[in-house]
């Protein structure tokens, strides 16, 4: 996540970490996740779960394939999706969504991806939490670019709005909002608006 303008490489990062003391300085890069040191999540996941074969259907609920565990897919993917039946349209076809309770993955086309909002659970603030809606930048990974949100505590909840429609939001993620380079607070993303329609 962002640190603000005062360091913009890892090299100056790790520097700052060393002349700090802090062990992060000399721990390698990490890549995927830590502990599947090949790579492997699927076949890490399929080990552990087993094998849990589940329909692949495009956005109506047609069924368009089958896939052999929902754990598999991340929203966004492309690859790998072993689907028999070419979209109508001849474009590539992406996972919109994950259901984990009836172990279905939900696949259509890439404008589909596009998230106008979203509501996030258990959120966490620096400070006093805000009374009402507020604007704000957001990060939602690592390494992904800033947005534009508004965003409002409602319920327990957090309430956002994107300025314009973003991708790869999924459930579960983390979003963090930034007032200039201060972290206002962070919670986990628990539903999607798709900016065409549906809630995921």
């Amino acid at each position: 996540f962002p640190l603000g303008d005062t360091l913009t490489t890892k090299d100056e990062i790790r520097a700052e970490a060393e002349r700090r003391g802090l062990a992060v300085a000399k721990k390698p890069d990490s890549h995927d996740i830590c502990f599947i040191a090949d790579g492997d999540t699927q076949g890490f996941l399929a080990g552990r779960l087993g094998r849990a074969e589940g329909d692949i259907v495009d956005e109506s609920g047609a069924k368009i394939g089958t896939h052999e565990g929902a754990y598999g897919f991340t929203i966004g993917q492309r690859k790998g999706l072993r689907i028999g039946t070419p979209a109508a349209d001849g474009k590539p076809r992406y996972v919109l969504d994950i259901s984990p309770v009836d172990n279905t993955v939900t696949v259509g086309p890439a404008a589909s991806l596009d998230v106008s909002g979203l509501t996030a659970i258990k959120p966490r603030w620096c400070g006093t939490a805000p009374t009402g809606p507020g604007t704000y930048t957001a990060q939602l990974r690592a390494h992904g670019g800033e947005c534009e949100v508004t965003a409002e505590p409602v319920d327990g909840e957090l309430r956002v709005t994107f300025t314009e429609p973003v991708r790869g939001v999924a459930p579960g993620q983390a979003i963090v909002l930034y007032d200039g380079t201060r972290v206002v607070g962070s919670a986990t993303i628990a539903s999607t608006l798709r900016a065409t329609a549906g809630v995921s």
